[in-house]
């Protein structure tokens, strides 16, 4: 019993691993099928950066899904949770930076609309 258990934790976090990878390649090839159709749009490239980053984020989301699986079902042992861990960490730091990329601003920072929105409000009470 415990080995069919083993198999098929086994098979579930290969097909974790494989959505991540075939979300990843989604995204590069609509993204990139986007970009090439629309060149003469001034918003191609923003648009082909935002379409890549998103896909990366959602991949290596789903990437340190699998990772989860496979060490916390499979393998508990201590060496394979420190190395869970960093991983982890590494793959966080890389979303963190991908995310501060797409919306042009760190996290602590307000977000332009926002701010427009503030100034807004506040030119309206002063009338």
């Amino acid at each position: 019993m415990n080995e069919i258990v083993r198999v098929w934790m086994e098979i579930v976090a290969h097909a974790i691993e494989l959505l991540a990878v075939g979300i990843i390649v989604a995204g590069v090839l609509v993204g990139t099928g986007r970009f090439l159709f629309s060149l003469t749009s001034d918003e191609a490239y923003n648009s082909y950066k935002e379409t890549l980053g998103k896909a990366l984020l959602l991949g290596l989301n789903v990437l340190v899904a699998g990772d989860i699986v496979r060490t916390v079902a499979l393998e508990p042992t201590i060496t394979n949770i420190l190395g869970l861990g960093l991983l982890v960490l590494v793959r966080t730091f890389v979303n963190w930076a991908i995310l501060v990329e797409l919306e042009e601003r760190w996290p602590w920072q307000v977000h332009r609309s926002e701010s427009r929105e503030v100034v807004t409000h506040k030119s309206l009470a002063e009338r």
